[in-house]
């Protein structure tokens, strides 16, 4: 399969991606990363046309890169990262970028175990806890996508939750726009 179809975002549908990105993620998880999807083109045949096959819209932590845990290659995806993955107009114009002009039709949300993000949405619904106000915003943004929780759950149990709801609120919120 030659460059420009095994790679042209156009060409790659949306189920085709998906596995990709499993099995990519697959290897991670296992320590198999390959980098098998490192493209031998040039990096001025990356600069020079942008051609991913998904868009990640993923937490800004450092432990998390999308193209790592993914195994992918430069230039494979789009990648939009926020703390907490949130959702705002910045996030929206991104997103209908990648969809418009790059073509791509697979759109990620990645949320993560241990989000710095969602603990401070926690500490602050459950013990009142106030963060500067750029932290608060983000912190503000999440909020109202955390469920309410059982109260037996454990500290660790309650913020893997609101990991997990936190993503379907971001889907949510981009599905209503």
């Amino acid at each position: 399969m030659d460059q420009t179809t095994k790679h042209d975002a156009a060409n790659i549908p949306a189920g085709e991606a998906l596995l990709r990105l499993i099995a990519g993620n697959e290897r991670f998880v296992s320590g198999q990363v390959s980098f098998s999807g490192m493209r031998k083109e040039s990096l001025l045949d990356l600069a020079a046309r942008q051609r991913p096959f998904a868009t990640v819209l993923g937490c800004s932590d450092s432990r998390v890169p999308p193209e790592l845990i993914f195994d992918v290659g430069l230039g494979d995806l789009f990648v939009i990262r926020v703390a907490g993955n949130v959702f705002s107009p910045e996030i929206a114009g991104s997103l209908q970028y990648a969809g418009r002009h790059l073509g791509t039709e697979l759109f990620v949300v990645l949320g993560h175990e241990g989000c710095g993000a969602i603990s401070a949405a926690l500490k602050a619904r459950e013990e009142g806890e106030h963060h500067h106000a750029r932290i608060q915003l983000l912190v503000e943004k999440i909020l109202p996508g955390l469920p309410q929780f059982d109260a037996r759950l454990s500290p660790a149990a309650r913020l893997d939750q609101a990991v997990e709801s936190n993503v379907l609120w971001t889907v949510q919120q981009i599905l209503n726009s």
